[in-house]
């Protein structure tokens, strides 16, 4: 590390802030590096809710010598009480002279209170150090404190001609074991896992980030099914698993939703004559604090999201295979009839994921929901 660059120190608070990739949520993962007189003193990184910010575990590892330090901050030091107490006193309490922070932080409860806080008592601020860098560490979390809403990201395992079963529904499995393994990272690092009725019905699936698979520490994301008419067996699997379980409907139905409730699935009622509004849904997913939401579902959930404009990110694995027109595809119920009506994705990125190859895309031209 270059001690004269003070990149250097902010890609290190970066590092650290990527070690809570999976854990801290529904907090933003944030590092910190305390550097005096051109040594590193301390750091620190968020590792789950409620347990002490990047900025407090660094300075308990600096102690004494924080006083006149320089602290790089991957996120604006927060400057009010939740879970925890305020960075912002907790920096000023320990004679820190100067905060160099990658980003502000969009949450209406700091908003840059916390670089103010800390230029009222006398502490030096800079922002936006490794900007970008910083943005693509949290991005549910910063789309949900902009918008309200999650970012919501389609996961889709396909052949090379689009197709994501065959026609009698056989889709295991398409994709290697690396790409499906990689699945199981996404799965882990999303707040909540969203399905349809007609998977839960199809496949049984569990729904889970399994550790083996996934190579990380797993905090269970929340399982959550797209129900309009409660359909879903009391002894689905992914009722089974631990932690959180939901369902959304549109018919009340008091016996359906007992024998759930029973089981630790809670109902949430939307709106809809038919169908859930999806749009509904996915604010009370930001409303319940769901930073990057994941979706695992069929052509029509799939369809009816991206019509919606409510997929943010696709995340398309694609085998070297070939399954022929009569197989299924990936989005029902869109009807175009001119070139231009297309949903258009922007590539963000093409990786190759053993003999299969991740494509990540991006919404470009539809809906705002």
């Amino acid at each position: 590390m270059d001690a004269s660059d003070p990149a250097a120190y902010m890609r290190r608070a970066l590092e650290l802030a990527r070690q809570g990739l999976y854990t801290a949520d529904p907090n933003p993962r944030v590092g910190c590096v305390l550097v005096n007189a051109g040594a590193i003193v301390g750091e620190g990184w968020h590792v789950r809710a409620g347990e002490p910010h990047a900025e407090r575990l660094a300075l308990e590892q600096a102690g004494g010598a924080a006083r006149g330090a320089t602290a790089y901050v991957t996120l604006e030091p927060c400057n009010h009480t939740g879970r925890t107490g305020p960075c912002t006193a907790a920096l000023i309490a320990a004679g820190v002279a100067r905060v160099v922070c990658a980003i502000r932080d969009p949450n209406p409860a700091v908003t840059g209170g916390g670089l103010e806080a800390l230029k009222q008592a006398g502490v030096e601020v800079q922002a936006d150090l490794l900007a970008a860098e910083a943005q693509t560490l949290n991005p549910g979390y910063l789309a949900r404190m902009a918008t309200g809403r999650p970012l919501v990201r389609s996961k889709l395992a396909v052949s090379l001609d689009g197709r994501t079963a065959l026609a009698n529904g056989v889709s295991q499995w398409i994709t290697g074991v690396a790409a499906r393994e990689d699945v199981h990272r996404w799965r882990a690092r999303s707040s909540a896992i969203v399905t349809g009725v007609g998977t839960v019905l199809a496949d049984d699936p569990s729904m889970t980030a399994r550790v083996g698979e996934a190579g990380v520490e797993v905090r269970q994301p929340a399982r959550i099914v797209i129900d309009s008419t409660l359909r879903s067996p009391v002894n689905a699997k992914l009722f089974a698993e631990p932690g959180e379980r939901l369902i959304f409907t549109v018919r009340p139905d008091p016996e359906r939703e007992a024998a759930l409730a029973r089981r630790g699935v809670r109902i949430e009622h939307v709106h809809g004559p038919a169908h859930c509004n999806l749009a509904e849904v996915v604010d009370r997913l930001g409303a319940l604090e769901f930073n990057e939401v994941w979706v695992e579902a069929g052509p029509r959930l799939n369809g009816a999201l991206l019509s919606g404009g409510l997929i943010d990110e696709f995340i398309i694995y694609m085998a070297p295979v070939v399954l022929g027109d009569r197989a299924r595809g990936m989005f029902d119920r869109i009807e175009l009839t001119t070139l231009d009506e297309c949903p258009r994705l922007e590539i963000a990125e093409v990786t190759q994921i053993g003999a299969d190859l991740r494509v990540i895309a991006r919404p470009t031209n539809v809906g705002d929901g």
